[in-house]
């Protein structure tokens, strides 16, 4: 269709999805393009003809190059007023064939559901995200579209994590320190003359895997990336379902022969890696600074700690970096700080940050 053939009809807004419905039915919606405001109570429908039989107000011609359509076009199409729109999700996450989205204050929950379905047309279920709680930090969830079915398999970087989002939780915005922690070990194995002093470069010197602990494994976040990228992971997790699919995740990624699990709390593992400490930890949790007294021990000279917090913005980086400090100090051990980074929005007015330390 040429831009001088593009027709709309325009219509009442409260008119929007009986119109659409009409208009599929006799096969002259035009899919290609958008539904727009026209003025304060109506808009414009895009249309390849104009059925004879349909009352509008008006037939225009719609100019400009069609656009991808966003939810935002979706739910207009459902008749949702510009007010309703903005109170509308401005973010959501596609993991594996689930949407996870906070509706927050938007009217009709389920319709919202819908039109995401709409524009992810490989996922099948729609999640609202609510807080995650409880000892084993516990999601909570519930479908507002689709078939309800939460158990995914998501894929991000080569790495397969398969869940099921209604038990365990699974942060979309981490993303990137993942795939960070699988660059790092990669990295220190591919480097000739690794700068890392004690247990670790002799190891990488001599063609040894490095050998990680992974303190709040999870179902795999980071175990799995370091582990793909040529690591010898101890995976600890308690979480009895979080730890049947890091088990599953281990074969799923095929890498049963590097990473030993342990189905535990990982303060009654580190005393017996004590003798024969690992190269790097990592303190994936926001209160891992409670574990930092267990976790040095277990931490060959020269390793390296990726600790990560919930801290006040005010206080980045600051407050974790002193706790790091302080925990070494009462272990007769210095530190260097080898990076900071800070991962995401915990809460307002609250950062996840991750402080990369080398524990002499």
């Amino acid at each position: 269709m040429s831009a001088d053939d593009r027709l709309a009809v325009v219509v009442a807004r409260d008119r929007t999805q009986t119109v659409i419905d009409r208009l599929r039915e006799l096969d002259a919606y035009d899919d290609d393009r958008t539904v727009q405001p026209w003025d304060d109570d109506s808009v414009a429908v895009p249309v390849t003809s104009v059925p004879a039989d349909l009352a509008v107000r008006d037939v225009v011609r719609q100019v400009g190059e069609p656009r991808l359509r966003d939810l935002d076009d979706y739910l207009r199409e459902r008749g949702w007023t510009d007010a309703e729109i903005d109170l509308a999700p401005a973010s959501w996450a596609v993991v594996g064939s689930v949407v996870l989205v906070d509706v927050g204050d938007a009217p009709r929950p389920e319709e919202v559901g819908a039109a995401l379905l709409q524009l992810h047309g490989e996922a099948d279920t729609v999640l609202s995200r609510g807080p995650i709680t409880g000892e084993h930090r516990e999601p909570a969830v519930e479908v507002i579209a689709g078939t309800g079915d939460t158990e995914t398999v998501h894929r991000e970087h080569g790495t397969a994590y398969a869940l099921d989002l209604a038990e365990v939780m699974f942060s979309p915005g981490n993303k990137a320190e993942r795939s960070h922690m699988g660059a790092v070990v990669r990295e220190a194995r591919e480097r000739s003359e690794p700068s890392e002093t004690g247990a670790g470069a002799a190891r990488h010197a001599t063609g040894e895997r490095e050998r990680v602990l992974d303190m709040f494994a999870g179902i795999g976040y980071f175990t799995l990336p370091m582990a793909r990228a040529g690591a010898t992971v101890t995976a600890v997790e308690r979480n009895p379902v979080s730890f049947r699919y890091l088990i599953e995740n281990v074969q799923l990624n095929e890498v049963a022969d590097r990473v030993q699990p342990y189905r535990a709390d990982c303060r009654d593992v580190t005393p017996d890696l004590a003798a024969d400490p690992v190269d790097r930890i990592v303190m994936g949790y926001y209160e891992a600074h409670e574990y930092l007294d267990a976790a040095l021990p277990a931490l060959a000279p020269g390793g390296v700690v990726h600790m990560h917090e919930a801290t006040p913005d005010g206080l980045v980086f600051e407050r974790p970096i002193e706790r790091i400090e302080a925990a070494a100090a009462d272990a007769g051990r210095g530190v260097e700080i080898l990076d900071t980074r800070r991962v995401k929005s915990y809460s307002e007015g609250v950062a996840h940050v991750v402080v990369d330390a080398r524990i002499e």
